[in-house]
């Protein structure tokens, strides 16, 4: 189904109110769910009109078209979509499969019209799932799961689908004063063609996914009453683990806890936790760390999820006063390494109090634990956002970490308040923030504090970005996340877009090119502490490779303690000593359509007073749709003069993705790590034997890869065990 082209330019006006609107009446029959759009509701209504291309360009109809229909009842919001395609690419049968790597049909859903805050909800051609939570118009969180339903069907020049999706999993208010309407958007993406398509129109600089340019869902009438929405997620877990560097028995371990979700309004919801575990969640994907600070990994444990961003969106990320996985996890004051703490119990209340006003409070006990040296620790944190205008909001955070059983505990505190400001204008061209944040600690030292602005500029020719920085010498924010203190940092990039015209434009979308640097000082006597500063270069081909690059690459770093810049335990470079390096950057994705697609990152040359290479690469194998088989290798080669340590750093993995069908899922990975001298083998299989029920069996096994010495300084040997554990694990979703 080829429509003609309109060949018109965006008006980049940001609302799309006026002029898409869509009516959506109550269905006067049941609807069955089943991907065959046969039921009456379907066959005497017309489809909402014409999907707009939005990559490769902006300015036609969609080659591959979709024709969309929506209708309700009491309980559920329908909607059906005709989606013309011959060739399909998915990558598994996996729920919450990967962005940008499957044809999709997605459903945006901002009940509130505030263009800030949403619903996420897409369908691959196999009916697969996939949810997440908008916030700041684009971000994404994937990681909340909810129950809905979806089925496709799949024939020689389309496929199709139909949505149920229950009102009371959205967050919405019923408000009679105001219009009944909510804003809506529906969009394609269709990997054969390379083709993102939108029913809305969204400018081909800007996500597709952003809330900013949604059409209007009008009611006849006001929408349905969500009800009550009480969840309860009992589990179970046995599991047994042995550490063979302690030499201690096998532990073995039988629990039970339970979350629960309670919808205190129709927007607002009360999660509870007691005896969480999340043994089921995937271990974190090694890296090779050349960094002289604490590296960031991001949540993956459900009950933190819903609404993150109201408690982790405060600051910057690299100073930031509440970082989640602070909770439950400490450090082991005999070793130094991260374990886990057990969490006592928690509650977390949070939503939309209307349509201007959103809260966020989370308290959380963690265990005392006499192994590890850790007391018993509660966590508070409250955070209210306020919109201002269209599409901006000021929040205020307050978060404080209170050890418990302690001879002095009121003097045993560590807190921080601040205020963030996010901006933003109607069309996304402009976004940016402000931000002060106040520490608190018995101590009652001075410069606790930390403070930012950023700001950006979007448009199909130009991206420019700029931030500033000033983090205090005692800002210590123990449940959040600020690597490094005591420095004044202003950072900045500049690119400007080509777009191909002619023949080149077959081939090649668009390039562009621009500088960028950061540069870092210290507060107290204004040195220069670590700049960078670049030409940076990209380019985009029509059959989705891209090449990256840096024409030039300059690094410079002070030293203010002794550093190995290997991070393998070698001599290190003295303090007070400093560094300029030149070194170039160089990177290919190829086309990832293809069932086997690869990439290529690399680094060399001047590396502080020696020299790196580093070739990182994966490669992947895609059969369709039911395993992805891939391979990620990163070799670091560093070459430091005498006395220093040079090194080569392996990190090796594969990872088997295995789908037999939407209900039984296996994982298994395996990771070789010479710079930490780790091997680690962990496997998963999951059965979903209901929606968003589970039960989990996982393995996980550690190993010294090279042969050396332990923490001990005891002599060990390559494939030597370190600690091994099993877990199975059953979880239930209980709808009341």
């Amino acid at each position: 189904m080829l429509p003609s082209l309109r060949v018109t330019e965006f008006s980049g006006g940001g609302s799309n109110d006026a002029g898409f609107q869509a009516s959506i009446r109550k269905a006067e029959k049941a609807i069955k769910v089943d991907g065959i759009l046969d039921e009456e509701t379907w066959t005497a209504q017309r489809s909402l009109g014409a999907f707009t291309q939005q990559f490769p360009f902006d300015s036609s109809l969609a080659l591959d078209q979709t024709e969309v229909r929506l209708a309700y009842d009491d309980n559920f919001l329908y909607v059906s979509a005709v989606c013309y395609q011959r060739k399909y690419v998915v990558n598994s049968l996996r729920r919450d499969f990967p962005w940008g790597n499957s044809d999709i049909f997605i459903l945006l859903l901002d009940p509130f019209r505030d263009k800030l805050n949403g619903f996420y909800f897409s369908v691959t051609p196999y009916g697969v799932q996939k949810e997440a939570l908008l916030s700041n118009g684009t971000d994404r969180n994937a990681d909340w799961d909810q129950t809905w339903f979806t089925e496709a069907k799949r024939f020689e020049d389309r496929y199709t689908v139909e949505m149920a999706i229950p009102f009371k999993t959205l967050r919405y208010k019923l408000d009679p004063s105001r219009p009944n309407s909510w804003n809506i958007n529906f969009a394609r993406n269709n990997l054969e063609r390379n083709e993102r398509s939108s029913w809305a129109p969204v400018p081909r600089n800007m996500m597709i996914t952003d809330l900013a340019f949604c059409g209007r869902l009008n009611w006849e009438g006001q929408p349905p009453k969500p009800g009550s929405n009480i969840v309860l997620i009992p589990y179970g877990l046995a599991g047994a683990t042995r550490n063979f560097q302690d030499k201690t028995p096998t532990d073995y371990r039988l629990t039970a806890g339970m979350d629960a979700k309670i919808g205190v309004t129709p927007s607002l919801n009360l999660d509870l936790t007691v005896n969480p575990d999340f043994a089921q969640v995937e271990v974190d994907r090694q890296v090779t760390n050349l960094s002289r600070f604490e590296l960031f990994f991001p949540e993956r444990r459900q009950f933190f999820l819903e609404n993150a961003d109201i408690f982790s969106n405060a600051g910057f990320g690299n100073a930031s006063p509440f970082f989640s996985r602070r909770i439950g996890i400490g450090e082991n004051v005999n070793s130094g390494e991260n374990v886990q703490v057990p969490i006592l119990f928690g509650a977390r209340l949070s939503g939309r109090i209307n349509q201007d006003w959103r809260m966020g409070v989370l308290n959380m006990t963690t265990a005392k634990s006499e192994k590890f040296g850790l007391d018993a620790t509660n966590f508070t944190v409250a955070s209210m956002q306020r919109r201002i205008g269209k599409r901006s909001f000021l929040s205020g955070i307050f978060v404080n970490k209170q050890l418990l059983n302690t001879d002095s505990w009121e003097d045993r505190y560590n807190r921080v308040a601040g205020l963030d400001f996010n901006f933003a204008s109607p069309d996304t061209r402009w976004q940016g923030k402000l931000f002060y944040h106040q520490g608190f600690t018995p101590e009652q030292a001075k410069d606790q504090n930390a403070m930012g602005a950023a700001v950006e500029y979007n448009t199909t020719r130009w991206n420019i970005e700029g931030q500033v920085m000033n983090v205090g010498a005692n800002y210590n924010p123990e449940v959040g996340f600020s690597p490094r203190t005591d420095y004044i940092r202003h950072s900045a990039q500049f690119n400007k877009v080509f777009f191909a015209y002619g023949g080149l434009s077959r081939v090649v979308n668009n390039f562009y090119i621009g500088p960028d640097y950061d540069f870092v000082y210290g507060k107290g006597d204004g040195r220069l502490l670590d700049w960078d500063a670049g030409l940076f270069f990209g380019i985009n081909f029509q059959n989705s490779a891209t090449i990256r690059g840096a024409l030039a690459r300059f690094d410079y770093t002070y030293l203010f303690e002794p550093f190995d810049p290997t991070n393998t335990g070698g001599v290190e470079l003295p303090a007070n000593t400093s560094y300029l390096y030149f070194s170039n950057r160089l990177s290919f994705t190829s086309n990832q359509r293809r069932m086997f697609f690869y990439g290529i990152n690399s680094r060399f040359g001047q590396y502080f007073n020696g020299k790196i290479l580093q070739l990182q690469g994966n490669a992947n194998l895609r059969i369709q749709p039911y395993a992805l088989l891939s391979m990620d290798v990163n070799f670091t080669r560093i070459r430091l003069p005498e006395p220093y340590n040079s090194s080569d750093i392996w990190l090796i993995g594969p990872r088997l993705d295995i789908t037999f069908n939407r209900q039984l899922f296996l994982t298994t990975f395996f990771q070789y790590n010479t710079q930490v001298n780790n091997i680690n083998i962990n496997g998963r299989l999951q059965w979903r034997f209901r929606p968003v029920s589970d039960v989990f069996l996982v393995y996980t096994d550690n190993y010294y890869a090279m042969n050396g010495f332990d923490d001990a300084n005891m002599p060990v040997q390559a494939w030597q065990p370190k600690e091994r554990a099993i877990v199975l694990k059953i979880n239930y979703w209980l709808n009341l």
